[in-house]
């Protein structure tokens, strides 16, 4: 009996143990899994502009949900652009693109975690549009807090790309 409750004893020890080195190695990885990822770099710069590429959402808590960044994006050529793909560094991350009428194109999201759709968006000299993005803290589960770095990749038909940078510090 004795014998029963150490085998017991010691692999509840071992499995919380073994929670608590996943739980580390997750939050280890967070902040670098973008660099690499698909989608994440180009040479060529898209002529579309954005006056914010960049948004920090402070710390955020996995119990209040997903948050929303809207970035705004301009065609400022003579010419029209198309925007081909828009790809996220991470499963967590969605993008969606929202014209001047208030339609909505996506979810776009990462590749090789489901169909991703191609964009196909088509901004007119002068347009703009409205790329959201929406970053889930609950889709890593509890291996998900600590601090996040996740981008958008807007690629136009040109090969050029627009990226948008998200920065948070998840808590439970």
């Amino acid at each position: 009996m004795k014998s029963k409750t150490l085998i017991t004893s010691v692999v509840f020890v071992l499995v919380i143990a073994g929670l608590f080195a996943w739980g580390a190695a997750g939050r280890a990885g967070t902040t670098a899994s973008v660099q690499g990822a698909p989608g994440t770099a180009s040479d060529v710069k898209s002529a579309l502009t954005a006056p914010e590429t960049f948004y920090d959402f402070g710390t955020i808590s996995m119990k209040n949900w997903n948050v929303t960044k809207e970035f705004s994006i301009t065609n400022p050529t003579n010419e029209d652009i198309t925007v081909k793909t828009v790809l996220t560094s991470c499963m967590c991350t969605t993008a969606f693109i929202v014209g001047a009428d208030g339609k909505v194109k996506g979810p776009f999201s990462m590749p090789g975690m489901g169909y991703v759709p191609p964009a196909n968006e088509t901004i007119k000299p002068g347009e703009s549009r409205i790329i959201r993005v929406v970053y889930d803290p609950n889709a890593h589960g509890p291996a998900g807090v600590g601090q996040i770095d996740r981008i958008v990749t807007l690629s136009d038909a040109s090969g050029g790309t627009l990226q948008f940078e998200i920065k948070a510090v998840v808590t439970p």
